[in-house]
């Protein structure tokens, strides 16, 4: 085993396991909300949820998968129980053969109109209640900077695929 390069102190240790216990806590009551609301899991919920942000209601696989850090193959899985229940429709990319765009229904966007009145009670009365307006910019600032830190070396399944130039 690797001897760690340094500790951390207890404001360290103290923050890395409020994010973990937070992040945990939340999760865990967004997806009870997910699924009775909208039968939905919370990587189907981020799925729709982007899809219905883009432009013209499609993405490519990959990009989606890149976007919520989720394996490419395990996307593929979900994607296609979207797809059984009519929520997205699946068909090979235009601009490269060997890829999918999923694209968002009108019962898609019909679920996401379910969904979302009850997740943003949730995010409201659990993350956001507590905090002032200052405390809830400076979480994004602080969070916004972790992500993009950690988005410059990103995992395996969220790093870009290579595309083929021609």
């Amino acid at each position: 085993m690797a001897v760690p390069s340094r500790s951390f102190d207890s404001t360290e240790l103290g923050a890395y396991f409020a994010l973990i216990e937070v992040s945990s806590l939340l999760r865990h009551t967004v997806e009870q909300q997910l699924r009775a609301a909208g039968d939905l899991s919370y990587v189907q919920f981020q799925l729709l949820a982007r899809l219905g942000d883009s432009p013209g209601g499609s993405c490519r696989m990959t990009d989606l998968a890149d976007g919520v850090v989720y394996s490419r193959s395990g996307l593929t899985y979900q994607a296609q129980l979207l797809e059984q229940r009519g929520l997205v429709t699946r068909a090979p990319s235009t601009d490269d053969e060997r890829g999918t765009t999923v694209t968002i229904t009108e019962q898609g966007r019909n679920t996401l109109t379910d969904v979302f009145p009850g997740h943003i009670d949730v995010l409201n009365e659990l993350l956001f209640e507590p905090l002032a307006r200052t405390d809830v910019e400076a979480l994004a600032d602080v969070l916004g900077r972790v992500r993009d830190h950690m988005r410059s070396a990103p995992p395996r399944s969220a790093a870009p695929r290579r595309r083929k130039t021609s």
